[in-house]
């Protein structure tokens, strides 16, 4: 009987599980609507039902799960395989290993981002590189790391952080507490803000009618899709958040001296256009150190299907 493993990938809103194969594919796959009001009993109550669910799919096909991995939107112990916290769920310290050890697979919690560089380093965008960082623009910025083939996590796993180095010392307000982080200048909300900020500066730009003339209806897309139109105050909002992003893209590659920093999240979804602007952005720096090797700057490509291949890859293959 074939071994292979489960990957789970926790969000705010659903829970995503597969089977995954050695080669990183999803042979089946199940989801889980999430009600985080229910509470943590029932959160573990589904996990588990999901992953029963799969595990005898599994076996009528003739292959043994021996082992689930987890992507988890906050902060684990992935020694103890606990949930230390998670915002979006509204959870703290929650005996995840704990509550499926009945089940007889070996568990282990990473962080989602940390799941995600992973898989895109085994199989998508940075497939081959041994040195990689994962930056996803989202709501936030998470952030992983692999270094000579292996995934970082630092102690508990609670390392890797990498929305949540300052580059603007007593900047704005971050929700981690500090002051000025990467994340409050290069995630989607960061771009939202300054849109808003640069729109309401500029009352001719075209950024009102691509918002039907309500900041209410300003989103990730719209600094973008009308700096192509050319609109000079849209512009500035791309080239600032560029200058941040860029610059945090920079500070990596000086600690890191990665083969390639992988970019996902919503914002990747602008792909050449927003590329294109940060390499040439890290290119006229010399990529944060002159005379160094240049880093390869990639879009992620396996979509949301990494944080469950990522999170399988967390353990090993009995079959290897």
């Amino acid at each position: 009987m074939k071994s292979v493993n489960i990957g789970v990938d926790v969000g705010g809103m659903s829970i995503k599980a597969g089977v995954v194969d050695s080669k990183g594919n999803i042979l089946f796959r199940n989801t889980r609507k999430t009600n985080q009001k229910e509470g943590q009993l029932a959160f573990l109550k589904l996990i588990k039902e999901q992953l029963i669910e799969l595990i005898n799919i599994a076996k009528e096909n003739d292959l043994k799960v021996t082992g689930v991995g987890f992507g988890i939107p906050g902060v684990v112990n992935n020694k103890l395989g606990t949930i230390d916290y998670a915002c979006n769920l509204g959870f703290e310290y929650v005996p995840l290993k704990e509550y499926l050890k009945d089940l007889g697979v070996e568990i282990y919690l990473s962080n989602d981002a940390n799941v995600a560089c992973l898989a895109e380093q085994k199989f998508g965008a940075a497939k081959g590189k041994s040195d990689v960082i994962l930056l996803t623009l989202g709501t936030g910025v998470g952030g992983g790391v692999v270094i000579d083939n292996k995934l970082f996590e630092g102690i508990e796993g609670k390392g890797a952080e990498l929305g949540h180095h300052v580059i603007v010392v007593d900047g704005r307000d971050c929700s981690c507490g500090r002051k000025g982080c990467f994340e409050v200048y290069a995630s989607a909300s960061a771009l939202i803000y300054l849109t808003k900020k640069i729109m309401y500066e500029h009352k001719e730009s075209l950024m009102w009618e691509y918002a039907n003339n309500s900041l209410d209806n300003v989103n990730g897309l719209t600094s973008f899709e009308c700096a192509k139109k050319g609109d000079k105050a849209a512009n500035i909002v791309v080239d600032t958040y560029i200058k941040y992003l860029g610059e945090g893209i920079l500070n990596f590659c000086n600690i890191f001296r990665p083969n390639v920093v992988v970019i996902g999240g919503g914002i990747s979804n602008q792909k050449e256009y927003l590329l294109n602007k940060v390499i040439k952005y890290c290119e006229d720096r010399h990529y944060g150190y002159r005379n160094s090797p240049k880093v390869d700057i990639v879009i992620a490509t396996l979509g949301n299907d990494a944080g469950i291949i990522g999170a399988a890859h967390l353990l090993p293959y009995k079959d290897e």
